[in-house]
C-alpha cells in the first residue's frame, strides 16, 4: 500500500471529527451499552480489509452511497436475489461494478462473534465508509448509529436514483435533490472519487466523443480503453493518488482531467465551478464539507425502532423474521 505525506494542517483537521447534530434519530452512542466493542471491531476489520486490498476502501465508501440513495440507508444493497424479490446488485449502476460484499461479510462475522444480532448491516456500512476514508488519509466524522436493516430490496429504485457516470449536471442535481442533499453536498460528496477505480465502459464515451476533456489525458486513457472491448479495464478516478483521500480530484477537474463525464460536469462552465475551485485550493474546506455531507447522507430515511430487523447474514433476510412477518399479515 502506498502512503503519502499530508500537510500538517490537513492532518490536524482530519483528527477532529465533525459532530453529529443532536436532533438526529441516530446516535453515536447507540451501541455504548448494547455492544461497547462494536466500533473498534468494525474499524479493525476495515483496516484489515484495506491492507489486503487497498481498493476496498473506495468500494466500501461507494456501497454506503449506493445503499443510501435507494430507499434510505438500510443495507438493501447487500441483499441477494430471492424468490420474492430481485436485489439491487444487478441494477445497472451496481452490476459488475459494486463490490466489497465479501469484505462486509467478514466485518459482520467479526461483529457477530462479539455481539450476536445486535449491530445492523446498515450501521456497518456507515461505519466502514467513515473508517475507510480516515484510514486512507481523509477526515473523520461522528457516525450516527441505530439503523435497522431492510427486509427487501428495490432494483427498480436503484436504476432510477443512483446517478450513472453519463449523467449531466441537471440529472445529478435531480438525483441529489431527491435525497434532500444540497448543491454543496453534491459537489463535496463527488470528492469521494478521489479514491478508487472505474471501468473502461464507464468513461469510454467521455474520452472518445466529448470535448470537455484534456486531449492528452484522453489520448493516454485510450491506450487501455479501446473503442470496443476491454470493458472491465480499470483506470484510477484520481490519476495521481487513487489510494489516498485528498483534494486532487478537484484539481484534476480544473485541468479537465476528470475521468467520468459526470465528474467533469461539476467543472464545465457551470454554477458549480466555484465549489470545485474552492475545494481544489483548500483541502481543509473540502474535508469539512465532505464530512458534513456524509453525515447528512447517512441519515437518509433510516429504519429505526421496530422497523426492519438486525440481519444475522447481511446478504439475506433472517429466516425467523420472514416467518413472523408472514404470520403478522395473516387475518
Amino acid at each position: 500500500m502506498a502512503f503519502y505525506n499530508l500537510l500538517p494542517i490537513v492532518l490536524i483537521f482530519a483528527s477532529r471529527a465533525i459532530i453529529l447534530k443532536a436532533d438526529s434519530k441516530l446516535s453515536p452512542e447507540y451501541y455504548s451499552s448494547k455492544c461497547p466493542k462494536a466500533l473498534s471491531v468494525v474499524q479493525a476489520a476495515v483496516i484489515a480489509a484495506i491492507k489486503r486490498e487497498t481498493r476496498i476502501g473506495a468500494s466500501l465508501l461507494r456501497l454506503h452511497f449506493h445503499d443510501c440513495f435507494v430507499n434510505g440507508c438500510d443495507a438493501s444493497v447487500l441483499l441477494d436475489d430471492t424468490g420474492s424479490f430481485i436485489g439491487e446488485k444487478t441494477a445497472i449502476p451496481n452490476n459488475n461494478s459494486a463490490r466489497g460484499f465479501d469484505a462486509v461479510d467478514a466485518i459482520k462475522a467479526r461483529v457477530e462473534k462479539v455481539c450476536p444480532q445486535v449491530v445492523s448491516c446498515a450501521d456497518i456500512l456507515a461505519l466502514a465508509a467513515r473508517d475507510s476514508v480516515v484510514y486512507l488519509g481523509g477526515p473523520s466524522w461522528e457516525v450516527g448509529l441505530g439503523r435497522r436493516d431492510s427486509t427487501t430490496a428495490n432494483r427498480s429504485a436503484a436504476n432510477t436514483f443512483i446517478p450513472p457516470p453519463t449523467s449531466n449536471l441537471s440529472d445529478l442535481l435531480a438525483n441529489f435533490s431527491a435525497q434532500g442533499l444540497s448543491v454543496k453536498d453534491m459537489v463535496a460528496l463527488a470528492g469521494g472519487h478521489t479514491i478508487g477505480l472505474a471501468r473502461c465502459t464507464s468513461f469510454r464515451a467521455h474520452i472518445y466523443n466529448e470535448s470537455n476533456i484534456d486531449s492528452s489525458f484522453a489520448q493516454s486513457l485510450r491506450r487501455n480503453c479501446p473503442v470496443s472491448g476491454n470493458d472491465n479495464k480499470l483506470s484510477p478516478l484520481d490519476r495521481q493518488t487513487p489510494t489516498h483521500f485528498d483534494n486532487l480530484y478537484y484539481k484534476n477537474l480544473v485541468d479537465k482531467k476528470g475521468l467520468l463525464h459526470s465528474d467533469q460536469e461539476f467543472f464545465n462552465n457551470n454554477f458549480t465551478d466555484f465549489l470545485v475551485q474552492n475545494y481544489a485550493a483548500n483541502a481543509q474546506v473540502f474535508f469539512q464539507d465532505f464530512a458534513k455531507a456524509m453525515i447528512k447522507m447517512s441519515q437518509i430515511k433510516p429504519l429505526t425502532g421496530s422497523k426492519g430487523e438486525i440481519r444475522i447474514n447481511c446478504r439475506k433476510v433472517n429466516q425467523k423474521q420472514s416467518v413472523n412477518a408472514t404470520t403478522n399479515h395473516q387475518p
